[in-house]
């Protein structure tokens, strides 16, 4: 799901290869379309949440790794 706006300024919804003028749809798509971007966004917001763990878990992995070198 793409939006963009044509030379009219009316935006422009392309969804599953089609093209659609969002000012001539009706007030429910229109919700639809928002509730989908907010998922997009949300979604995108918790895969960065998974790389910083991610990270993060490194980062502690690699801490006990030299603390325990140090028994050895």
């Amino acid at each position: 799901m793409s939006e963009n706006t044509n030379n009219s300024g009316n935006p422009v919804l392309t969804f599953d290869g089609k093209k659609y003028l969002i000012n001539d749809l009706s007030q429910e798509i229109k919700e639809s379309i928002k509730r989908l971007q907010i998922a997009e966004t949300q979604l995108k917001m918790h895969e960065d949440t998974l790389k910083l763990l991610s990270i993060s878990r490194n980062a502690l992995a690699n801490q006990l790794r030299e603390k325990l070198k140090e028994i050895e």
